[in-house]
């Protein structure tokens, strides 16, 4: 069959390199893809967002299926464009509606829809504008440190945790009053803090059956010590080990199915991931969000520890039979660590050559922010590589990522040296 990934990210590239494998598939393409993706498949020369050029192009090349990996098309209804076309309508696409992407798309609406559906979160309130006053107010009833996130999409930095009550509501002024992430904060949901160590728990579902994927922790501050301003991910582990088989049961029956229930209790046909946000507060989970789509980096940890053909999982997400399918997990870990441009999350440079790839062993490159120019392969954004590794152990998978990060060279290459150091205690 002929399949077309949308996206050009590190996750993007990690699902071209699992799907790649599969026998069923005759030709793979990525739109717009990477210099990576552009090694496992065809890159296609079309933004993720251009639903027309994309129509133009799977009608041509005779696709069969779509799989979306970011989360930008299908907030902006990529699912809804091809049921609702005449042509387009019998093509499986692998994510959720608009509807249920409202899921990402609207940190109020998944809030609204946790606490309808008695989901385990932390306590929160959603402000306007117009209602600043009463946020600046809300704030005062809080515990340091607060929580302020963008309701819309602000590309992962939407998310802001001032630790003194002045600052968080200097930044509430800035969000709401001088729209510091565009249209993305004309609301913004402040939350209480929960204390605890973060995971993300993923599923794949076809809107009524589910299966649960490897669980993964992954790095959203640029410093060392989950220091500086938050990105869109420097590393990832996986498994984690505080998640046992005891804490994941507790996620599936007091989040999974109160999720996928209410999902359709609201009539929401949900096909796609659904990635869980989670705190473990003294072992109990609490939801810190929904996503609807794999997380970045997580996804370059988690797709290779999946041995089966993820295919095989995709169609029985399109032929809405999932509960017939199973799959085999590698037990060992997969540690990934990114490598970002200088000066990221903020201002960064594109287009500075990239070195060494050739000398990388025992680790699996993922691109991100690459591209190739006549001569070389560049740096095209903040995000540049995740180096993904496996050991038996988690230091001896993060030995191997840490000593090829050294041998990839670029200008202003930084990465974070202490990815994993915070689960050391856990073993």
């Amino acid at each position: 069959m002929n399949l077309l990934i949308i996206g050009s990210g590190g996750r993007e590239h990690a699902f071209a390199w699992k799907l790649s494998q599969s026998k069923k598939i005759k030709n793979l393409y990525i739109a717009p893809g990477n210099a990576g993706t552009a090694s496992v498949g065809k890159n296609v020369d079309i933004a993720a967002t251009d639903f027309e050029s994309i129509k133009k192009f799977v009608l041509e090349n005779n696709i069969n299926m779509v799989v979306v990996g970011p989360e930008d098309p299908l907030v902006k209804g990529i699912h809804d464009f091809f049921l609702n076309d005449v042509e387009l309508k019998n093509i499986p696409v692998i994510g959720p509606q608009k509807d249920g992407a409202q899921l990402e798309g609207s940190k109020d609406f998944s809030k609204q829809f946790m606490v309808r559906h008695n989901i385990p979160t932390a306590r929160y309130e959603t402000f306007t504008k117009e209602i600043l006053a009463e946020g600046l107010k809300f704030l005062e009833t809080l515990e340091p440190p607060y929580v302020l996130k963008a309701d819309g999409l602000a590309a992962g930095k939407g998310v802001v945790i001032p630790t003194t009550l002045e600052e968080a509501k200097k930044e509430l002024t800035e969000m709401l009053a001088n729209a510091k992430f565009g249209n993305a904060s004309a609301k913004v949901v402040i939350e209480e803090f929960l204390q605890g160590i973060e995971l993300s728990v993923f599923v794949l579902t076809d809107g009524n059956s589910y299966k649960i994927l490897p669980a993964a922790k992954d790095y959203k501050r640029i410093g060392e010590g989950d220091t500086g301003l938050n990105t869109g991910g420097m590393g990832a582990i996986s498994p984690v080990p505080f998640a046992d088989e005891n804490f994941i049961k507790k996620v599936e029956s007091l989040v999974i199915i109160p999720t996928i229930n209410g999902l359709k209790k609201e009539g929401i046909n949900y096909k796609g991931f659904i990635f869980i946000g989670l705190m473990n507060c003294d072992g109990n989970p609490s939801v810190i969000e929904y996503n609807v789509r794999m997380g970045d980096p997580e996804t370059e940890a988690v797709l290779p520890r999946i041995k089966s053909d993820l295919l095989d999982l995709f169609q029985g997400v399109a032929n809405s039979n999932l509960h017939e399918k199973t799959f085999e997990v590698d037990s060992r870990f997969a540690t990934t660590v990114m490598l970002v441009a200088g000066g990221y999350p903020e201002e960064y440079k594109k287009g500075d050559e990239i070195t060494g790839l050739e000398n990388i062993k025992d680790s699996i490159v993922f691109h991100a922010g690459t591209k190739h120019n006549e001569t070389a392969v560049v740096t095209n954004g903040g995000r540049v590589m995740a180096i993904t590794s496996f050991g038996n152990t988690m230091n001896e998978a993060l030995q191997k990522s840490f000593s090829n990060a050294e041998k990839i060279n670029y200008k202003g290459k930084y990465y974070r040296k202490d990815i994993g150091k915070d689960l050391e205690k856990y073993f």
